[in-house]
């Protein structure tokens, strides 16, 4: 553990997308520090698994499996965060899907439902989390975003065009949010070693014609650090942007990507 027990304590924490690798460690991070924690996901097993390793560290947590892209559904979600847990005061929209092809390939309703989830759903959950951290006067807000969405890259542009939205809706609302002491920022990773990550190496080999190891060798060979990242690392910077010591960070995207990217 690289945080204090208590660096988080008194805090509220709600995770989308807590099945996936990133939100499943981001979830076991911030309970180990303190925090009550929301967790959500559809993957119901999943999550029970999920609240079996944080029992762990903490009794302090709040399982609600649900859907989030039904404006319905996001708000019996927070309902039940904030009745058993109380006051939302973190909120880390992690969930996603990956959408890796070329223009020609998308139909309109794969956009759409990727849209849905990767940027819609974080907004508007976003928004009505919002509310109660103006009245309360303090609160901040961690969106996943991905090195997609500081650069294109090839048969990428469903999902690109997804968490360049999700970087642009960060800044705009940061400026708004940071007015009543509430801060808005992001992570930007590129590849990690989750599942979807994975996947995406898989695809990438797929189209060279080549094995996964030999593309995973590949990958790792064109990043100044030798490797890809572990989902813990991004967990842990989510994490250091939800504390105090971050207080002064507003509409930032941390890129966690081995030197991959830099600017």
């Amino acid at each position: 553990m690289i945080f204090s027990e208590t660096a988080l304590q008194n805090e509220h924490v709600l995770i989308t997308g807590a099945t996936g690798g990133i939100g499943y460690e981001t979830a076991k991070v911030i309970a180990s520090m303190g925090a009550s924690v929301t967790i959500t996901g559809r993957n119901e097993n999943k999550l029970a698994d999920l609240r079996k390793e944080m029992e762990e560290v903490t009794d302090k947590i709040c399982v609600h499996p649900t859907d989030i892209t039904s404006d319905e559904a996001r708000r019996a979600l927070v309902e039940a965060a904030t009745d058993k847990l109380g006051f939302i005061s973190g909120l880390v929209n992690s969930a996603g899907v990956a959408g890796n092809m070329k223009v020609e390939e998308m139909d309109e309703s794969f956009l759409e439902e990727l849209m849905d989830l990767n940027y819609y759903s974080a907004v508007m959950l976003s928004k009505q989390v919002y509310k109660k951290m103006i009245e309360n006067e303090r609160g901040a807000i961690v969106n996943v975003s991905s090195l997609s969405g500081l650069r294109g890259t090839f048969a990428n542009t469903s999902y690109a065009g997804s968490k360049f939205a999700l970087i642009g809706f960060t800044q705009s609302f940061a400026v708004e949010a940071i007015e009543q002491g509430i801060r808005v920022n992001a992570v930007s990773p590129g590849f990690v070693n989750t599942e979807m990550g994975r996947q995406a190496i898989q695809r990438k080999a797929s189209r060279n014609n080549r094995p996964f190891d030999e593309q995973m060798e590949d990958v790792k060979a064109g990043l100044p650090s030798g490797r890809i990242t572990e989902p813990e690392e991004v967990a842990n910077t989510i994490a250091f942007l939800l504390t105090d010591a971050a207080r002064n960070i507003v509409g930032e995207s941390v890129k966690i990507s081995g030197g991959s990217v830099m600017r």
